[in-house]
């Protein structure tokens, strides 16, 4: 079955799909983007990602391309049409096509719109397990870490690290502290608490605003489970009990290697796997 995505308006096989190149998302990463998963045919976490997007709207200056409920009729349409059960949908709003120059564009310019399903294990993948291993990279990022921008570069530079290192993520490291993976929120366990670091630091927005991490620290604080929101340092990381990390991709994966040291015993910890098993639980509680 050939995938169906959604660009401007429009449903369209994925060889169909085509956007200008003087779009200001393809010339300067100029927009916001988000990763919702979808489970059972059923998108998941939609309020949560809804609040993000519009936060990054907002701080980037743009407007919806289109009501919210309109936002989510087109994932619901998106899963209808492309049979999807179990995977994600990916989104980006860009600023749209304008003359390249860098200032915002002096007439109005309609925002542009695409997205398109991926079909993957979320809840059941093996390496939940098994855990994975992270290699520590260097920080890159620009300072507004709380824009879930698709201008990703340093992101990507630093994941390209980790793989090079066989890692299956990169925690970065800024000032001789852990922020976050690259593409997920990261925890460590020590003596029955979890550590992970706060949204901001000394006011500037230090981590993106993770979706599943706030809503596996909503499950903590219910199980009565110790949370303390404070940086952490790579050896503080390594000598950890246990340490996990979260993505919408996959909700929480237990780490067991962070800079080619084991965590632990090497073996997913038991706070990171009851963690894991209560938030998917808690997605068949609202459906029921």
């Amino acid at each position: 079955m050939q995938r169906i995505v959604y660009v401007n308006g429009a449903w369209l096989t994925e060889e169909q799909a085509r956007v200008s190149p003087f779009d200001r998302g393809y010339v300067f990463g100029d927009g916001a983007y988000e990763v919702t998963p979808v489970i059972d045919g059923r998108l998941v976490d939609a309020d949560r990602m809804l609040a993000r997007l519009d936060n990054s709207l907002a701080r980037l200056g743009m407007e919806w391309p289109m009501s919210q409920e309109d936002f989510l009729a087109m994932h619901a349409e998106m899963i209808r049409r492309n049979r999807l059960r179990e995977g994600i949908i990916y989104v980006q709003i860009t600023r749209g096509v304008a003359e390249r120059d860098f200032p915002f564009p002096a007439t109005e310019v309609r925002p542009a719109i695409f997205a398109f399903p991926k079909a993957m294990d979320v809840v059941n993948t093996p390496r939940a397990e098994v855990g994975i291993s992270v290699a520590l990279v260097d920080e890159l990022r620009w300072k507004w870490r709380d824009i879930k921008s698709i201008a990703l570069l340093a992101q990507v530079l630093s994941r390209q690290q980790a793989v090079e290192k066989r890692a299956a993520e990169g925690w970065m490291v800024e000032d001789g502290l852990v922020t976050e993976g690259c593409s997920s929120s990261a925890f460590i366990v020590k003596d029955g608490v979890i550590i992970t670091s706060p949204l901001e630091l000394d006011g500037k927005p230090r981590i993106l605003p993770g979706i599943r991490r706030a809503i596996l620290l909503e499950i903590a604080e219910r199980e009565g489970i110790e949370v303390e929101l404070r940086p952490f340092s790579p050896q503080e990381a390594q000598a950890a009990d246990e340490a996990f990390q979260s993505a919408a991709t996959f909700g929480l994966l237990p780490v067991v290697e962070i800079g080619g040291q084991p965590v632990g015993d090497g073996k997913p910890g038991p706070i990171s796997r009851r963690l894991r098993e209560l938030f998917f639980a808690r997605l068949q509680e609202e459906e029921a």
